[in-house]
């Protein structure tokens, strides 16, 4: 009897180290097998890391400059390999520009669209070809993977409610005047059209010029002085964007009228659109400031190569936050170009 309890006894002993190694080896197994953070970030890794994203811009000026820069220094840091192209304007050139990427099957393409239709039907290929498509702040009439950029009609909504708080209801002579950009750039296109629906709304406001003046400040004082010749009582120009509006506050400063006449600019958040404005020739700016807009770029970008859907078949949207800019105190709603 004896032997048989000391067998039994050391029976339970090796049975019970058994269990706890087993349970000692599942549990360091699974630490390994189900790290939720690690996993994490090796599915990003895995998703982004070789990837390669192309940009082609209107031009690399200095909106698209900032852009760049923000881009280039995310995409460094994941390891995705970014190529950029620069049209400078050329609408030919542009458009070659995307068909050549498009052969060399970027994983992300990101454009930037002059027009409504000139690169729709490209966009339309790369996106049956398998690459996913980014359009930042100038859409097309392709609806794409992704769009980053402003919500176009509610900034012409807010420029021209400031235009209205300003010279409606007797508070001036309530003559307005539209600078837009291209003629058929969707960016202009909208913000004009909605500006022009509140403006319309208030019978005590008068629109007397709504021209594209082609993102040229030289053609915007041409249009200008023209308009002042036949409106001397003009009381507030909006304008879409700031840079072309440099040439139109500069004739109206000419003529005298700095302060009378209220300028409301949208504003990509340019440093030259801050100091306008604190040298008293543009009223008040709405900024969409464009380091942040790049970042939200960045994001788009991480976001697609995530998503396992196919090209053409997600439509995000990332819609960039409007501040307002009235004073040396809303600087930082203006970025700042980094020196060479």
């Amino acid at each position: 009897m004896l032997l048989k309890k000391h067998w039994l006894a050391g029976l339970r002993i090796a049975v019970a180290a058994a269990a706890l190694t087993a349970i000692g080896a599942g549990v360091i197994g699974t630490a390994h097998a189900t790290d939720p953070r690690q996993d994490l970030f090796d599915k990003f890794t895995a998703a982004t890391k070789g990837k390669k994203v192309a940009w082609v811009p209107v031009w690399l000026g200095v909106l698209e400059s900032e852009w760049t820069r923000v881009m280039k220094a995310n995409f460094d840091n994941y390891g995705i390999e970014f190529t950029m192209r620069d049209p400078n304007f050329k609408s030919d050139v542009q458009l070659q520009a995307v068909s050549t990427l498009i052969n060399e099957k970027p994983d992300i393409l990101i454009v930037q669209n002059p027009t409504t239709t000139l690169l729709a039907r490209e966009l339309k290929r790369a996106m049956d070809s398998g690459i996913k498509v980014i359009q930042v702040n100038m859409s097309s009439n392709t609806t794409t993977d992704a769009y980053v950029g402003a919500d176009v009609p509610h900034m012409g909504k807010l420029l021209a409610q400031e235009a209205v708080a300003a010279c409606g209801g007797g508070k001036g002579s309530g003559k307005v005047a539209i600078l837009q950009g291209e003629a058929t750039a969707a960016y202009s296109l909208d913000m004009t059209k909605a500006a022009t629906e509140v403006l319309e709304a208030d019978s005590s406001m008068k629109i007397v010029s709504s021209q594209p003046v082609n993102w040229d400040a030289n053609k915007a004082s041409e249009v200008m002085t023209n308009v002042l010749q036949q409106n001397p009582d003009l009381c507030a120009v909006i304008s879409v964007w700031g840079p072309q509006t440099a040439g139109a506050a500069q004739v109206i400063k000419n003529a005298g009228k700095e302060g009378q006449i209220k300028v409301f600019v949208a504003s990509d958040g340019q440093p030259a659109d801050c100091d306008m404005l604190e040298q008293g020739l543009y009223t008040k700016n709405l900024s969409y400031t464009a380091n942040l807009q790049g970042e939200a770029i960045v994001n788009a970008v991480l976001a697609l190569l995530q998503d396992d859907r196919p090209a053409g078949t997600t439509h995000y949207a990332f819609y960039t936050t409007n501040y307002w800019v009235s004073g040396p105190q809303d600087r930082q709603y203006c970025f700042v170009v980094p020196k060479e």
